[in-house]
C-alpha cells in the first residue's frame, strides 16, 4: 500500500478537493470546497481508502462499524469487508413504515461502534449523529474521519470524551499540494486566514468577454454564437411562442436583425409542415444571421430521444442549430444529439422548481464533461468553459400568476455573468415587436459591457 502522500495524490486526481470561492451551507464564503464521494466510484482508491483508516485504528475494541450518511457509507462498507467487522447501517430520518428503524443490520446492546465520517468541520453533525446511535444502546468511544477541515471540530468532541483518528488535515494537504506545486503561497495564506476564523477578502472575478470566451471554446456551435454576438453586437434570444407558421415567420423577419439566436417551441406549431414552416425559417436565419434554437426540453432515456430529435413530423435534427436537453437521463442520453449543440438545462426560473441545490451540482458535472453540450440554462454563475443562457429576462414585469419570475438584463449580465438573455413574452406580446427586440437588444449589450469593464 503507497505511503499517504502518495495516496493523497491519488485521491486529488478525482477532484476530491477544489480551491477557489466556494459558498458553504453556512453561507460563508471558503477559499476550498471538499467533496470526497467521487472515491467511491474507484474501487482500488476506496479500498486503499479502507486501509488507510483501518490502520490508524485499535480494531479490537470495536465490534460494529458504521458510516455517516451518506457519503461515509461507502468508506464504512469497505472498511468491514477488510476488517470483518460487521456493518450497520444509519438512516437519516427513521422510516415511516415497516419496522420505522432508524438502525439496519444486527447488533446486541452493549456493543461498541466505530463510527466513519469523510469530513469534520464544526463537528457538530456528529454530536447530534452519535446520540442517535447510542440510544439503540449502542456505546461509540471511537470517530474516524478521512479529512479535518481544521476548523474545531475535532477539538470539541475530544472535549465530549470521544476519540478522534484523522487520515488527513488540512493543512497536511495543503502542504503536500504546495510541494507538487499545485497551490500558491497567496492561496495557502488565503486558507491559513480562513481558518483562523477571519473573513476571507476574495478578488472580484472579472467574466470572460465574448472574444475571451470564443477564444477557449471548442464547439462550433458556441463558436458561431459568439462570433455572431461579436458581429451584431446582441445577446438577445427571443423565444418564439407563437401558434402558427405565418406568426412564427412574421416574428422572424421582424426580430431577424436584432437577435443571436430565435428560440422555438416546435410543437405548438398548429399547422406546422416542414417545407411550408422550416424553409423559410431557415432563409430567414440566413437573411438575418441567427441561429434556431429548438427548445424541446429532452428529458427521456437516451433512445427515446433519438427518435424525437430525428424522426416524427418534426425532424428536429433536420434544421436545429442547438437543443435544449434535461440531464435528467444522465450522461449517456446526451450521446443522440450529434451534428448539433446541446444546452443543459441546469435550473429554472419558475417559482417553486425542483432543481435544488444536487440536483444542480450533479447536472452540472455532466454539462463540462458531456462533449454534446457547449452551454447552460441557468439562474446562477456556471464555470467559464461553458455558456450561460438566462430565460426569465423582463424590462417591466416581475412575473406572472403560473410562477414565471423575471429578471432585468442588468441583473442577470452582472450577478449571474450570464452569456445571452432569452426574452419570450417582453418582446412577442409587444404592440411593436420590432421595436421591443430592439430595445432588448441595447438594454442587453449595455449590460453586457458594463459588466466587463
Amino acid at each position: 500500500m503507497e505511503n499517504k502522500k502518495e495516496f493523497f495524490l491519488e485521491c486529488y486526481k478525482h477532484g476530491i478537493i477544489k480551491f477557489g470561492q466556494f459558498t458553504l451551507k453556512s453561507g460563508i464564503e471558503s477559499p476550498f470546497y471538499v467533496d470526497l464521494r467521487p472515491l467511491a466510484s474507484d474501487p482500488k482508491i476506496l479500498k486503499n481508502l479502507a486501509n488507510h483508516l483501518l490502520n490508524m485504528l485499535p480494531l479490537d475494541n470495536f465490534d460494529l462499524i458504521c458510516g455517516v450518511p451518506y457519503a461515509a457509507l461507502p468508506m464504512a462498507t469497505a472498511m468491514s469487508l477488510e476488517s470483518h467487522l460487521p456493518l450497520i447501517i444509519k438512516r437519516k430520518e427513521a422510516k415511516q413504515y415497516g419496522t420505522k428503524k432508524l438502525i439496519e443490520g444486527l447488533y446486541t446492546k452493549g456493543q461498541n461502534c466505530l463510527l466513519v465520517e469523510d469530513v469534520i468541520t464544526s463537528g457538530k453533525s456528529l454530536l447530534e449523529t452519535i446520540p442517535e446511535i447510542e440510544n439503540e444502546g449502542i456505546n461509540v468511544s471511537d470517530v474516524v474521519v478521512v479529512l479535518d477541515r481544521g476548523q474545531g471540530g475535532k477539538e470539541l468532541l475530544e472535549s465530549k470524551g470521544y476519540r478522534v483518528h484523522t487520515l488527513f488535515t488540512i493543512q497536511e494537504v495543503c502542504g503536500i499540494l504546495k510541494e507538487e506545486g499545485h497551490l500558491l503561497d497567496d492561496e495557502i495564506a488565503r486558507i491559513n486566514d480562513f481558518l483562523a476564523g477571519n473573513i476571507v477578502k476574495f478578488e472580484e472575478k472579472k467574466r470572460l468577454s465574448y472574444e475571451q470566451k470564443l477564444a477557449i471554446s471548442d464547439h462550433s456551435v458556441a463558436q458561431k454564437i459568439l462570433t455572431i454576438a461579436t458581429e451584431k453586437k446582441s445577446n438577445l434570444i427571443a423565444s418564439a411562442d407563437v401558434l402558427t407558421t405565418q406568426e412564427l415567420l412574421d416574428l422572424a423577419e421582424k426580430v431577424g436583425p436584432h437577435i443571436v439566436a430565435l428560440k422555438t417551441h416546435i410543437d405548438i406549431i398548429s399547422d406546422f409542415d416542414m417545407q411550408k414552416t422550416i424553409l423559410p425559417l431557415q432563409a430567414l436565419a440566413q437573411k438575418h444571421n441567427f441561429l434556431l434554437m429548438e427548445d424541446r426540453k429532452f428529458a427521456d432515456i437516451g433512445n427515446t430521444q433519438e427518435l424525437q430529435f430525428s424522426h416524427g413530423v418534426y425532424k428536429i435534427a433536420e434544421w436545429a442549430d442547438f437543443v435544449t436537453a434535461q440531464v435528467i437521463g444522465g450522461f449517456e442520453s446526451l450521446d443522440c444529439f450529434r451534428n448539433v449543440g446541446v444546452v443543459a438545462i441546469l435550473g429554472m426560473s419558475s417559482k417553486g422548481t425542483l432543481t435544488d441545490a444536487h440536483y444542480q451540482e450533479e447536472a452540472l458535472k455532466i454539462a463540462e464533461s458531456h462533449p454534446n453540450v457547449f452551454g447552460g440554462v441557468s439562474q446562477k454563475k456556471l464555470p467559464e468553459e461553458l455558456i450561460l443562457f438566462t430565460p426569465g429576462v423582463n424590462l417591466e414585469s416581475k412575473g406572472d400568476n403560473k410562477g414565471q419570475q423575471y429578471n432585468t438584463p442588468e441583473h442577470v449580465f452582472k450577478n449571474l455573468h450570464t452569456d445571452f438573455i432569452i426574452v419570450g413574452r417582453g418582446i412577442y406580446k409587444s404592440t411593436d415587436v420590432e421595436k421591443a427586440a430592439l430595445q432588448y437588444k441595447i438594454e442587453g449589450w449595455n449590460a453586457y459591457e458594463k459588466s466587463i469593464s
